[in-house]
């Protein structure tokens, strides 16, 4: 494994984790400025449309984990086939399980940090 795609996946699991800590500062210094996501029934959005889902998401109890099954470098460009399976519990409520692919591309950026650029994420209910 290179060290790049060690970078690669070392992202996903600080994402999750951040993810699940609800730590939105770090979720958004692992994206690029012009991110890009891909979810069923919606259009395509942005960071500025990813900041106000989460911040809707607050009162959720995340837990999760990611499965990289691919992962493949090439120059500053690297994609990843990730699986992905979620449990969500609102506050006083019953859990949602959910899990699914999702396809990642991502760029490395002049500072030499890996971030998401584009994500086609296909996670549903269970």
């Amino acid at each position: 494994m290179t060290e790049d795609e060690r970078a690669v996946r070392e992202l996903v699991d600080t994402w999750m984790r951040a993810s699940m800590d609800r730590d939105l500062p770090t979720v958004l210094g692992l994206m690029s400025e012009d991110v890009v996501f891909m979810t069923p029934g919606r259009p395509p959005f942005g960071k500025k449309e990813f900041v106000a889902d989460a911040q809707g998401m607050n009162n959720l109890k995340l837990q999760g984990s990611a499965e990289v099954r691919e992962c493949h470098v090439h120059g500053d460009w690297a994609w990843l086939r990730n699986y992905l399976q979620l449990t969500i519990t609102p506050e006083g409520g019953a859990p949602t399980a959910m899990s699914g692919w999702t396809l990642t591309i991502l760029r490395k950026e002049a500072d030499g940090k890996w971030r998401l650029a584009r994500d086609a994420n296909m996670v549903m209910k269970n």
